[in-house]
């Protein structure tokens, strides 16, 4: 079934490091992240980012407007460089105009490169939005722990 201009809606589409779902689905959003900053702390840490780990919760409100059944939704990770990573998909339903779905996924996801990432949402063929997550890279040089002798 073709997507209508009239639907699905986008509440809401971010990254967060928690998310709180009451009883009645109402969903809460603690730490909203747009910027990661890996800070590499030694004595001679590397001039350029080594590539780290990290897991964020991506979330998802999607309202259905006139959209209806069910829809294959996909996120399409695309690095500074312009190249992209695997997707991920998902099924989604839509019921009713002010029904909808909410998607809370961990995306654990391996940054290479200092940047900024854009994390690309489809529902079928449609592009419904981009996620922008910056990321940057601090060198700390830190002294040694040799101790050194002390005069009285």
């Amino acid at each position: 079934m073709p997507l209508s201009t009239d639907g699905p809606y986008i509440q809401a589409a971010c990254f967060c490091d928690m998310v709180i779902e009451d009883k009645a689905g109402v969903l809460s959003l603690l730490r909203v992240i747009d910027t990661l900053t890996h800070t590499e702390a030694k004595p001679t840490p590397p001039e350029e980012m080594p590539a780290f780990g990290y897991t964020l919760k991506l979330v998802l409100m999607l309202k259905s407007g006139a959209a209806r059944g069910r829809h294959n939704l996909k996120i399409v990770p695309e690095l500074p460089n312009g190249t992209t990573q695997p997707p991920t998909e998902v099924t989604v339903h839509f019921e009713g105009e002010e029904k909808g779905q909410n998607i809370v996924a961990d995306m654990n996801f391996v940054f290479t490169l200092e940047g900024l990432y854009w994390f690309n949402v489809y529902l079928g063929e449609t592009k419904l939005t981009s996620i922008p997550l910056r990321v940057k890279y601090n060198r700390l040089v830190v002294g040694t722990t040799e101790q050194r002798p002390t005069t009285p």
